[in-house]
């Protein structure tokens, strides 16, 4: 990778989390963050629309109820398919890590949703968007572990192409839903985001160890 790109990437890193932060001090003095005053209205001119019953389908892929199931089949499966612990160790390990670090800032932020709804899976405090955040690591990591398996670059961008959409459509859905602020959707994926790079290194990290150590004995 070139280093503007590198450049360029760290310096959008830096910006989003330093806005992030500035959310997070304004949510947590009770204060709306102008981006959320700014976004709202719009909620309520899909209400009862077709793009609302499309999102309502997409949020499921981001619920516990799918989630949860949906991590046990893949550990197990990654483990049979990869004939490997180690990616289903890295992929259980980041979903349940996503999963409690948002239920330790939801808890220390304590915002309250713009509405909640049992049947939306949207009940508890607001920021950040647990569907967001999970999602980004349940999927990313689907996405990562796959593309290793693949030998054609193409076929592997696919791969992360179709996930990537999923996780940006489902952090969507919680805003069109009127579950979620826009603050809270952006910042679980900056959230998530971090926690996904950290298991996709600690994944590299191993298997170049597991690689030298091979040429070691060989």
């Amino acid at each position: 990778m070139k280093k503007w790109r590198i450049y360029s990437i760290w310096l959008i890193f830096i910006l989003l989390s330093a806005l992030v932060v500035s959310w997070m001090i304004q949510i947590k003095n009770e204060t709306m963050p102008p981006f959320d005053l700014w976004s709202r209205p719009y909620v309520d001119t899909v209400a009862d629309t077709t793009i609302y019953t499309i999102f309502r389908w997409i949020t499921e892929f981001g619920s516990f109820h799918v989630v949860f199931p949906l991590t046990i089949v893949v550990v197990i499966l990654f483990w049979i398919t990869f004939r490997d612990y180690l990616p289903a160790f890295i992929f259980g390990l980041g979903v349940l890590s996503a999963h409690l670090t948002n239920s330790l800032l939801k808890d220390f932020i304590a915002r309250e949703r713009p509405s909640v709804s049992a049947l939306l899976n949207a009940e508890g405090y607001s920021y950040p968007s647990g569907h967001s955040m999970v999602t980004i690591v349940c999927y990313g990591l689907i996405a990562y572990l796959i593309s290793t398996k693949l030998s054609s670059p193409k076929k592997a961008r696919l791969v992360q192409l179709f996930f990537g959409t999923l996780v940006l459509l489902i952090g969507f859905s919680r805003y069109i839903l009127n579950v979620h602020y826009l603050t809270d959707i952006v910042s679980g994926f900056l959230f998530g985001g971090i926690i996904l790079i950290i298991f996709i290194k600690i994944h590299k990290k191993i298997v170049q160890l597991r690689i030298e150590k091979n040429t070691i004995k060989s």
